[in-house]
């Protein structure tokens, strides 16, 4: 059993660090187009909060044989901290307020929680505290792409809730449900049984719609005039040595 118990922890690190960085193809986007276009920051800062609090859940001093929860969590959370950064320097200023403030209460509210676990409680009493903390803000990391999925089905196109992301919520959930079942420690099967439920959902959604690339969009131009990104693609995809020939001479304009 403790032999099946270190190994579905292996499994749920090597599951948590793809999850952790299976975002990066959409931050390469970001970066690219130097906009957040429509994508949510809020499950990066939430997962942020996650991180911190499983990390601390998984300490020895707080809860014993659990290093493995520590460690990957720890990782993580320098991981999404990363993301929060890229993501606070290309959204609007208006989303960039949102994130701002809802960082400033995951900072304040690990800061809380860290302090009376380290200084008001002992034993099992400051286990049962960081657990049931872990716990409900891992149920609300995990619900955070709940606007993505009203999304999904609003717009009947995945193009904001990319696959491998859903794909290694789904297994990173189900690995940890399976862990805490095996250690029968309820604040971490609760949580990730909820995330292996959700990973399922958006898995469900993304069979559906995975095929509808949705309604093209407008971009707006540095010089106010507008294109439809979707048009331009497909105009790319039919005939591509017209399509560059276009966008060099429209260089050319530009410099003229």
């Amino acid at each position: 059993m403790d032999v099946l118990h270190f190994l579905f922890g292996i499994f749920g690190n090597a599951t948590a660090l793809f999850l952790f960085l299976s975002p990066t193809i959409t931050f390469k986007r970001i970066i690219k187009s130097r906009s957040t276009e429509e994508f949510s920051g809020i499950p990066y800062v939430m997962t942020l909060l996650n991180c911190l609090l499983s990390a601390w859940y998984g300490l020895p001093f707080v809860s014993p044989n659990n290093l493995l929860v520590s460690t990957i969590n720890g990782t993580g959370a320098a991981i999404e901290s990363v993301y929060v950064v890229i993501f606070l320097i290309y959204a609007p200023r208006k989303e960039k307020a949102k994130i701002l403030g809802l960082l400033t209460f995951v900072l304040t509210v690990f800061s809380i929680i860290a302090f009376v676990s380290l200084f008001a409680l002992h034993g099992k009493a400051r286990k049962l505290f960081c657990g049931v903390a872990a716990t409900v803000f891992s149920i609300i990391m995990y619900a955070s792409p709940l606007s993505i999925m009203r999304l999904v089905i609003k717009t009947k196109s995945v193009e904001y809730m990319p696959f491998f992301l859903s794909l290694f919520v789904f297994l990173c959930g189900t690995s940890w449900f399976i862990y805490g079942l095996l250690g029968r420690d309820p604040f971490v099967a609760v949580p990730n049984g909820f995330g292996c439920g959700l990973g399922a959902m958006q898995l469900i959604l993304y069979a559906i719609y995975h095929n509808n690339k949705g309604e093209p969009k407008k971009k707006v131009n540095n010089d106010g005039s507008m294109e439809m990104i979707g048009e331009t693609e497909k105009a790319a995809d039919r005939d591509p040595v017209k399509h560059q020939l276009n966008l060099m001479n429209k260089q050319v304009d530009e410099q003229v």
